[in-house]
């Protein structure tokens, strides 16, 4: 078995990590025009 690395997509703004890039693009578009987080996209982020 080989140890693949996940490549993670992270929000310029707040640092948050996703898998999927469009929930970056989301979560980053959010925090740009918002300056706060949207619980909705957050809860797409990775947990470390």
């Amino acid at each position: 078995m080989q140890n693949e690395e996940k490549t993670y997509y992270t929000c310029e703004a707040c640092g948050l990590k996703y898998e999927e890039r469009e929930w970056r693009d989301k979560c980053q578009e959010w925090c740009e025009r918002t300056h706060s987080c949207n619980l909705e996209i957050i809860e797409h982020a990775v947990k470390e």
